[in-house]
């Protein structure tokens, strides 16, 4: 492959090596999300990560209580003795999800004591990050998080980043190439800049 002399035509050249590039790096991620979305990961947890999702005036959406179904699974089956509920509230909302979700659970005979309340975070970073924190002060930090399949490499990916052992144990629900697409990009840009700081650009 021949390098232009001229300055416009070295601009043009390096402007399409990087777009070939940037291409590439997005489907070699968009692989790796929907290689990852598939696996749910074995062994036990000291927690079980419910990632938040919408609720209707205390009532978990068909999204959110798919999250909270599986994780009460897990936690019959002995994987871990602690749930992490998480979500903040949303403009206009009564409750956080994760007081529905505290709500959902403790209906479900999960006990009371065996439930911890994330209230404040409004995005997968932010929830993270947060539970990190509360689970740091019971000196915790094996989590296995449920959330849809598509989720699973950007919450091993942030897990990593907020200083969590992370594992994923994904719901059944469905979905398609737009969520495979929208989180590739996500992940692609985290891994780039940090998932902090896109986290604060959102």
């Amino acid at each position: 492959m021949r390098i232009p002399r001229t300055w416009a035509g070295r601009v043009l050249f390096l402007a399409g090596a990087l777009g070939v590039l940037g291409v590439l790096y997005l489907g070699v991620t968009f692989v790796q999300v929907w290689r990852t979305s598939g696996v749910a990961h074995g062994g036990d947890a000291d927690a079980i990560v419910v990632l938040g999702a919408a609720q209707y005036d205390g009532e978990p959406s068909p999204v959110l209580r798919a999250r909270l179904d599986q994780a009460v699974r897990l936690y019959r089956d002995g994987r871990a003795p602690l749930i992490v509920v998480t979500g903040g509230r949303q403009e206009g909302d009564r409750f956080t999800q994760a007081v529905a979700g505290y709500r959902y659970l403790r209906d479900q005979g999960v006990p009371e004591d065996a439930l911890l309340l994330e209230v404040d975070g409004t995005s997968t970073y932010t929830e993270l990050a947060a539970t990190a924190r509360i689970l740091r002060a019971r000196g915790l930090e094996r989590v296995l998080m449920v959330s849809d399949g598509y989720h699973s490499q950007r919450l091993l990916a942030i897990a990593e980043e907020v200083g969590l052992d992370g594992a994923v144990s994904p719901t059944d629900t469905g979905f398609g190439v737009r969520e495979l697409a929208r989180e590739s990009l996500a992940v692609g840009l985290g891994r780039l800049v940090g998932f902090r700081r896109l986290d604060s650009l959102g």
